[in-house]
């Protein structure tokens, strides 16, 4: 039995076949011992004995074929919304340039911010697919409207509905509006929805097709025709469901193996009775190629990031919040009020390093559960939260408060009148909503209260990039991190199939590692 040199024998070596995702991978055992190849014709050649052996697996064979031909992209890999324009023009346009789904953080925008931000994603990636958040909102259901309407001016395509609790008449209005009958008369979709869920009974809403009542009410209010209606009670309401785990902003903290499993459970039942093939998709927690291969090997049709996006150089969120990202590990999270279900007592996951955030907004919700208006919040109290959240009078605040709706929801401030519980969650509301905008513009003065939206995913993705080309923040783009995170994905799917097979490799080949040739 002879030796051949080309078989890979050392750890970086090993490493490098490995790393060739379009090449075959055989361990082969000839007299000298083991090595790694690409060349199938070396056993053959040698007489040596093929112990294991992999496929090839480029990035864009990961998931599901249909998320890539309906979406228009080379990956199965969508950059989610990061609210109040954190998920950028920029971004997404980036994104879309380079073949991967980005929906743009319009929640939490003013309309004339959205409008611009979708007209410039428009104008910059002209004809390239993206898709635009639109979240649940039942303290502002004006925004959830507005939102809509501007989706239709500018013909987006797809919108990513996040943290719905219920469907409402903007979605279905939406779904409904994209609908045509086809030559042998089958609805045909024009506006998809990517709807995200952490809760079975509301993935369910969007696996099944939209309910009458919604359906007749829009027609009669001539919202959409009678047709569309037709139509829309023939197709689920949405194309893909994103089971979202513990995550940054709005989450139910549930763990992936669990929710995901759940979700495709439930999915697979109602396809069982209906036949509506809908994708299930895995996000939350996924910022490293571990993660995001693990999400696949559940049985992900996709996967999607939030948090580690934030850190890169097209984010919308300032520099002084990137260098608080890059340092924050994995236990580096809290939990805290959101603004906008306040009342509701849903709680948002933020960062913890660096700001007092968490705890003032807790503080509030306290103040909030304990009393049944501002007047009614001690005095000593009250000085101390205009002198150290607030940073001016409660007066003032209201005032502020009252101009913002005025142009934005009017109704938000009628139905303050006469109830002062309810002004005084909008005073409060009005800390938790600025306290995002302090962190995004990198307010110096207001670092203690920056709300970072932020989840464990951002500490392991930091922990991964360790000593590679990408440590630096300055150094992450979108892209790059989406070529590498799919890249490491299908790395170390071919690795766990090894594994399987009983082969024992090097702990220098555990993990894909970014390298400074970048994205191919």
């Amino acid at each position: 039995m002879s030796r051949d040199d080309r078989l890979a024998r050392t750890p970086d070596a090993a490493y490098g076949v490995l790393a060739d995702l379009d090449q075959p991978v055989y361990v082969i055992r000839d007299a000298t011992g083991l090595g790694l190849t690409g060349d199938g014709g070396v056993a053959r050649r040698t007489g040596s004995v093929v112990l294991a052996a992999v496929p090839p697996l480029p990035p864009r064979q990961l998931g599901a074929a249909g998320f890539r031909h309906d979406h228009g992209v080379e990956v199965a890999y969508q950059a989610g919304a990061m609210a109040h324009g954190l998920a950028s023009p920029e971004m997404v346009a980036t994104l879309a340039r380079g073949g991967v789904l980005g929906s743009f953080g319009a929640a939490g925008l003013v309309a004339a911010k959205v409008d611009a931000g979708l007209a410039r994603i428009a104008r910059e990636a002209a004809g390239r697919p993206f898709a635009c958040n639109l979240i649940h909102s039942p303290s502002e259901p004006a925004m959830e409207r507005s939102t809509v309407d501007l989706c239709l001016r500018h013909g987006v395509r797809c919108v990513e509905a996040s943290a719905f609790l219920e469907l409402t008449p903007e979605v279905v209005r939406y779904r409904a509006l994209g609908l045509t009958a086809g030559p042998d008369g089958r609805p045909r979709i024009g506006h998809r929805v990517i709807a995200k869920v952490s809760r079975a009974e509301v993935a369910e809403l969007f696996l099944r097709p939209a309910p009458e009542p919604l359906l007749r009410g829009l027609v009669e209010g001539r919202r959409i025709t009678a047709e569309q209606a037709r139509l829309a009670a023939r197709v689920p309401m949405a194309d893909d469901v994103t089971a979202e785990a513990d995550s940054g902003g709005h989450t139910d903290r549930r763990p992936m193996p669990v929710l995901l499993g759940e979700i495709l459970r439930v999915r697979d039942a109602v396809c069982v009775e209906h036949g509506y093939p809908v994708r299930v998709g895995a996000a939350g927690g996924i910022g490293t190629p571990t993660a995001a291969a693990a999400a696949f090997a559940m049985g992900a049709d996709y996967v999607v990031t939030g948090s580690v996006n934030q850190a890169c150089v097209e984010s919308g969120q300032s520099a002084a919040v990137k260098e608080l990202l890059g340092a924050a590990g994995v236990t580096d999270c809290d939990m805290a009020p959101s603004s906008d279900m306040f009342e509701l007592g849903v709680d948002v996951q933020v960062l913890r390093r660096g700001t007092m955030f968490p705890a003032r907004a807790r503080r509030l919700f306290e103040l909030y559960r304990r009393h049944d208006g501002i007047e009614d919040i001690p005095a000593d109290e009250r000085a101390n939260l205009e002198r150290t959240v607030f940073r001016r009078g409660l007066d003032e605040v209201w005032a502020d408060t009252v101009a913002y709706f005025a142009e934005r929801d009017p109704d938000q401030i009628a139905r303050a009148e006469g109830h002062p519980k309810r002004r005084m969650a909008l005073v409060f509301r009005w800390y938790l909503g600025l306290s995002s905008g302090w962190a995004a513009a990198g307010v110096p003065d207001r670092v203690a209260d920056y709300q970072v939206w932020c989840g464990a995913a951002m500490g392991a993705c930091n922990a991964w990039l360790r000593g590679t080309p990408l440590e630096p923040v300055q150094r992450r783009t979108v892209t790059a991190l989406a070529h590498h995170i799919m890249r490491g994905a299908a790395y170390q799917s071919r690795l766990a199939a090894l594994r399987s097979s009983g082969v024992s490799l090097p702990a220098r080949c555990s993990t894909y590692r970014p390298s400074e040739e970048g994205p191919r």
